[in-house]
């Protein structure tokens, strides 16, 4: 794990934390899937409205029934029911091939046994599969009734922590991630979902790309980033 940051920065994520808290009441609970449902579920997200992914996955379902069938199907048959995922064409191509390794490997879909992995090495093993990175690797072991503590690093979330100034700028959602991760070792994997989703919405509603609004953001006064501006 990275943790050069570790110790300076866990009483910041820790007000963070407190201070982003009452946005937890804007977001409607999601279900709790299995290992292999959340896997499904993350590898068709990437880049796409969560609104649009959901949905996406929900076809999938639909259409499907199980990772069996998916992994049994042809990857354009997947990619038809999830089209209107971004990259949908490699997103199907990867998720048929990952599955169908899952499958070889482990004889079966149940991936409760990263339950019982150190955490780095659950996050490698998912990492292996093809279309599965950090942030994948991640949210399949936290948001998922696993719930490992691990930081999920989206695009939201990253350019969050750059901006303040947790990370360097040219960090990346790994680094931010393993940084989070070491700095809270006492922290359950609901604490860390909880500060992934108040950091997203952070970072979707007033600490955009473009155009931010600095003034309305709950976290300017310790944004590192407006402070040298």
């Amino acid at each position: 794990m990275q943790s050069s940051f570790a110790f300076r920065g866990r009483d910041d994520l820790l007000l963070w934390h407190r201070r982003l808290s009452p946005l937890l009441e804007r977001v409607r609970p999601q279900p709790v899937r299995r290992p292999v449902g959340q896997l499904v579920k993350s590898m068709i997200s990437g880049r796409t409205r969560d609104a649009v992914s959901r949905a996406a996955y929900d076809r999938l379902v639909a259409a499907f029934g199980s990772p069996r069938s998916v992994a049994a199907a042809d990857a354009r048959n997947v990619q038809r029911v999830i089209r209107d995922v971004t990259f949908a064409e490699a997103k199907a191509a990867h998720l048929v091939v990952a599955l169908r390794r899952i499958a070889a490997e482990r004889r079966s879909f149940d991936l409760d046994f990263l339950a019982d992995l150190p955490l780095d090495d659950a996050l490698a093993w998912l990492e292996r599969l093809p279309g599965v990175g950090r942030k994948v690797a991640a949210s399949t072991l936290n948001a998922s009734t696993l719930s490992r503590p691990v930081l999920i690093v989206d695009s939201h979330v990253l350019r969050v922590l750059q901006r303040l100034g947790f990370v360097g700028g040219h960090a990346d959602g790994r680094v931010a991630s393993e940084t989070a991760t070491a700095a809270l070792p006492d922290w359950q994997g609901r604490n860390f979902l909880n500060l992934h989703i108040v950091l997203k919405l952070v970072g979707q509603i007033w600490c955009r790309p473009i155009a931010p609004q600095c003034d309305a953001c709950p976290l300017s006064a310790a944004c590192a980033k407006r402070l040298t501006e």
